[in-house]
């Protein structure tokens, strides 16, 4: 294990990064009682769908206190790594959405295990070792903006969606949206699994996205402002959650699952060998997984579930997974593959060579 950790470490310090340590946005959630303790939470998830899970986590144990501190998947990435090294203190729980980087931080050693009567609820393609447990179930979803999209344009898998940039690339130039891959370790992993999943229409999709001076952007909610605004007409590999919760407010962002396949993330969760307070990094954990929190994750933050039905304004089957066309990404040694440092660097670089024009 020690040596897998030492190539690791002399990677990500080789990396380019910003002088100084790492630093996340911070936010305390008080104890609502007399606090008793603070744990200290460090995700690469969006804040405000955590809240709601917070928030009733809290009123579970209202003694607690919370610091929730967000970063960028690659930046958690590698203060996970300092932590795990004894470089920096690093956080309780680590929550990411691109779980191939905890599975790795797992392979060399930086998390510990934990079994309760909570973790056996994770399905097992959402569990690894005990030690990766994913919370939520999150289909990869194409967003397009009701707006300037006729019906008879929207795509209903990869395939329809490579025509209708080769048929019309004047009306779609510059109006496709999607993460860029080198900066989000969570576009990478979809992209990475896309050409796993259908290399050949993932080729033929990523050659028509390379005609169209696509717009790539961080993150999320940086592609889905993009519509809002109108800069963007459509956009491919959006996380269904945050999609779902920008169309509860804009009426004019519709949602398609396609149909040819759709992949499923579940984000991870973390109890990180050197968390200073591991217990209270269970007690998250637990909750998180217990049908309690399952059920707020589904109503107030994520929206999906595994055996539930589909929200009534996406553009799917009425089960994702019953249909057959629900691909969730398995949790495990699978995944290390992708975070093989020379396949991510001839990966990313050959995207970049096709998307970017370099």
């Amino acid at each position: 294990m020690l040596l897998p950790r030492l190539v690791m470490i002399c990677l990500l310090a080789m990396a380019p990064r910003s002088a100084g340590a790492i630093e996340g946005d911070k936010e305390l959630f008080p104890a609502s009682g007399t606090e008793t303790g603070k744990l200290v939470v460090h995700a690469a998830t969006d804040l405000e769908a955590m809240r709601p899970l917070v928030l009733d986590f809290q009123s579970q144990y209202p003694g607690l206190a919370v610091e929730f501190v967000d970063y960028v998947t690659n930046d958690l990435f590698r203060e996970a790594i300092d932590a795990c090294a004894g470089r920096v203190q690093g956080g309780d729980i680590l929550l990411s959405s691109s779980v191939d980087q905890l599975v790795r931080l797992a392979n060399d050693g930086c998390a510990q295990p934990h079994n309760s009567r909570d973790t056996v609820n994770a399905p097992d393609w959402a569990n690894w070792r005990d030690e990766i447990f994913g919370f939520t179930f999150e289909p990869i979803v194409f967003v397009y903006d009701r707006r300037v999209v006729p019906a008879k344009d929207v795509p209903r898998s990869h395939e329809e969606l490579a025509d209708l940039l080769r048929s019309k690339p004047d009306d779609y130039r510059g109006r496709i949206g999607t993460y860029d891959i080198e900066a989000s370790g969570v576009g990478y992993l979809l992209a990475f699994n896309d050409s796993r999943q259908a290399p050949t229409s993932y080729g033929r999709l990523i050659e028509s996205l390379s005609r169209t001076q696509t717009v790539i952007r961080c993150c999320n909610n940086e592609v889905l402002g993009e519509i809002a605004a109108g800069n963007v007409r459509l956009a491919y590999n959006v996380l269904g959650s945050y999609a779902y919760a920008a169309s509860r407010t804009n009426s004019d962002l519709g949602i398609v699952l396609p149909r040819d396949y759709t992949l499923v993330l579940s984000r991870g969760a973390m109890i990180p060998s050197t968390a200073p307070n591991p217990v209270l990094g269970k007690l998250l954990l637990d909750y998180l997984l217990s049908p309690r929190g399952r059920a707020v994750s589904r109503e107030k933050s994520f929206f999906f579930s595994e055996n539930g039905p589909l929200p009534a304004e996406v553009d799917g089957p009425t089960s994702l997974m019953e249909s057959g066309i629900g691909r969730p990404i398995r949790i495990g040694p699978a995944l290390l593959a992708a975070q093989d440092e020379i396949q991510r660097r001839t990966f990313i670089e050959d995207w970049k060579r096709l998307i970017e024009g370099r």
